[in-house]
Parts: structure tokens; C-alpha cells; sequence
């Protein structure tokens, strides 16, 4: 079978290898449909980051975590990447009871178990059972896991039972194409927040988590932010967030009860929590590498402000974000710029585009 493979910047290919077996009865086996990339695999694929994160870890520039998750020299190939996918269980073990062969399922991009004390807190990324280091993931290489990556004919998904989330049957697939990772990120970063303050005014600082940021906008419009504002300079962006609902700007200087920090940018991490009214709260959703990162923290003192930050915890999330998905019709697609075809992988993935999405059976992106 094949998957791909990312060999270095700008480079990947297709590869080939033994298909995955059932290894427990608690297994599945998926067919992937729909892949979609992650905004934070453009990092190692439009720049050459190995050697100078590598070297930023040696010198105590880089924190040692990116090491834990991406290897010893960060982002070295060959390695399977992708995480987001839309897959078709094609096989279970005997004691899988929750999904059968042939149902659509959104898989997290993070391995879990579902039952330890973490997994039962909602951190079901950060899985007590499946993680031995930082992480226990798809598509980041061996430091995270041997469980390979998403864009590939076949793959193993442990703890089926909690780990595969069916699409509701109303849902087209496309829509879903990101919730293994990006659209349930920008969910924990706008939903829960608003629901805590109603009719509440949002920030999103767009332009580097790129899709993550649009999908937040649109999102806070839907659940009844008094204000969307979304800042970005690219005007296709702004163009998406408009027709998702939200006031596209290139400035602003007013206060807002949440901030969503999409520009993987330190300095955009502090002109976030500086954009906070009292009592706001940021969360950042993007990369910071540096290991002194400096955020005004008197400046959140005397604000009374919240920052959050984290990996997203997918699995925790879907059940919610499926359930609104199906009541509203909410059309998360119109994020997806580039709609590229399976085969076409090696190069569609490298493509400068804000959210690629792979599919094959091009009909299932429709109807089923």
C-alpha cells in the first residue's frame, strides 16, 4: 500500500509499505477519503527548519520540547505525514461494538484511549495510556508514535470504540475534511469561551494559523458574537471570513472579551493579550518556538486576563462539534482553498494555498 512520505522542505512522495493489520481486538482498520493539511505542517514545508531548530535546541534558543515531538533534529525525513482525514472503517477487531465496516468516521489526530483519568478530563490528546513522550499522534514522525500518517491507503486506529467518531449521515463529508485537528482547534478556541460570555466581542489575529483563524471566525458569528472582528493582511482571507460572517479589518484599537491568536507569532501573542478587555480571555493556537517568548504578564495582572494555549483535544471535542454541524448546516468548506486530487499528493501538499484538502472517490465529497 501506499502513503506519503515527507523527504524534506518542499519535497514528498509517495512510499511504500506493508498495509496495517488488526493487532488487537480493540482495532480498526480505515480507508481515508478526505485528507486534510494541518496549518502546521506548512512549517517544515515551505522552509528548510531542521538544522537551524536542530541547532536553536543545542544553544537553548528552541524549547527541547519540539525535539519530543518531531525528533532529535525536528522535522528530518523520510517520515509519514498528514492527521486530519475522513475515513471509511474498512475492518474491526471482535471486541469493537461502537462502528462497523463501511461507516464514515472523523479520526483525531491524536491517539487515545479513552479511559484513563486524562482522557476521561477531555485532555485526550494528552492520553495517559498511548502516550511515551511529548505525544502520541499521526503524521509527526517516530518521536510520536509509530502510527504513521494519515494520507495512506490504509491505517490502524487503536481503541476504535473511542477513538473513530461517525459522520452524521446529513453531513457531507467535505465539511468535515478538518475536524481531526483544525476546525475542533478553533472550536475550544471561540465555543466555550462565548458560552461564557454572552454575546461577547472577538479578535481573530489571522495569517498564520491560517485556517484555524478562519474557521474561529465564522464560527463565534454562528454562536452570536456581538462582534467578529478578524485582522489579516491576505485579502482571500478576508474575503473567507466576510462570507463566513465576520467584519474583516487591518486595524483596530478596541477591547474585546476573547482574542484568538492565529498568527504563530510572538509579537502577535502579545499584541493579543493586549487587544483582551477585562476579564478577556486569548487563546493562542499557533507554534512559538523560541524558549523565551515574552508576553506582558503585569499587563494581564491589572487586565484580570486569561491566556490559553495548547494542543487541541480533538476527540474530546467532535461529539459537540458534529451535533452543530448537523443542526446548522455551518459551512465549514469554504475554508478549503485547494481541493486537490489523492493522487496528486506529493505536489498538492506543498502547495502555498491556506487549507488543502486530498480526496479520492470525489462522489463521497457530495453524497453518500
Amino acid at each position: 500500500m501506499r502513503e506519503l512520505v515527507f523527504l524534506r522542505s518542499g519535497t514528498l512522495a509517495w512510499r511504500e509499505r506493508d498495509a496495517p493489520v488488526l493487532t488487537g481486538p480493540g482495532d480498526a482498520i480505515v480507508r481515508p477519503f478526505l485528507a486534510g493539511r494541518c496549518d502546521g505542517d506548512t512549517l517544515p514545508l515551505h522552509r528548510p527548519v531542521s538544522r537551524v531548530l536542530q541547532a536553536g535546541m543545542r544553544l537553548g534558543l528552541v524549547d527541547p520540547v519540539v525535539g519530543s515531538i518531531c525528533g532529535d533534529v525536528p522535522f528530518r525525513g523520510p517520515f509519514a505525514i498528514g492527521h486530519e482525514c475522513v475515513a471509511e472503517v474498512v475492518s474491526v477487531g471482535p471486541d469493537v461494538r461502537s462502528v462497523q465496516a463501511g461507516q464514515v468516521v472523523v479520526v483525531p489526530w491524536a491517539v487515545s484511549c479513552g479511559t484513563c483519568p486524562r482522557c476521561r478530563r477531555g485532555l485526550t490528546s494528552k492520553c495517559a495510556t498511548t502516550t511515551r513522550s511529548t505525544l502520541a499522534a499521526y503524521g509527526f514522525g517516530p518521536a510520536s508514535g509509530p502510527w504513521g500518517g494519515m494520507i495512506a491507503d490504509l491505517i490502524r486506529v487503536p481503541h476504535a470504540d473511542h477513538m473513530l467518531v461517525p459522520v452524521p449521515p446529513d453531513i457531507p463529508p467535505l465539511r468535515v475534511a478538518a475536524a481531526s485537528d483544525n476546525l475542533a482547534d478553533a472550536w475550544r478556541a471561540v465555543v466555550p469561551p462565548l458560552a461564557e460570555r454572552e454575546g461577547g466581542t472577538v479578535l481573530i489575529l489571522g495569517g498564520g494559523a491560517k485556517s484555524i483563524g478562519l474557521y474561529a471566525a465564522g464560527l463565534a458569528t454562528a454562536h452570536g458574537a456581538a462582534t467578529v472582528h478578524y485582522l489579516d493582511d491576505d485579502p482571500e482571507r478576508r474575503r473567507i471570513a466576510a462570507a463566513l460572517g465576520a467584519e474583516p479589518v487591518l486595524r483596530t484599537s478596541d477591547r474585546y472579551d476573547i482574542v484568538v491568536e492565529a498568527t504563530s507569532r510572538p509579537a502577535g501573542l502579545r499584541r493579543a493579550v493586549r487587544a483582551l478587555a477585562p476579564g478577556g480571555i486569548c487563546t493562542a493556537v499557533g507554534y512559538y518556538l523560541g524558549s523565551g517568548t515574552r508576553v506582558p504578564l503585569m499587563h494581564m495582572y491589572a487586565t484580570d486576563a486569561t491566556m490559553r494555549l495548547g494542543v487541541s483535544h480533538a476527540r474530546a471535542t467532535l461529539p459537540d462539534l458534529l451535533d452543530f454541524l448537523r443542526r446548522t448546516a455551518f459551512p465549514a468548506e469554504h475554508v478549503t482553498t485547494l481541493l486537490a486530487d489523492w493522487d496528486d499528493a506529493p505536489a498538492a501538499y506543498t502547495a502555498k494555498t491556506t487549507k488543502l484538502v486530498l480526496r479520492r472517490d470525489p462522489e463521497r465529497t457530495i453524497t453518500r
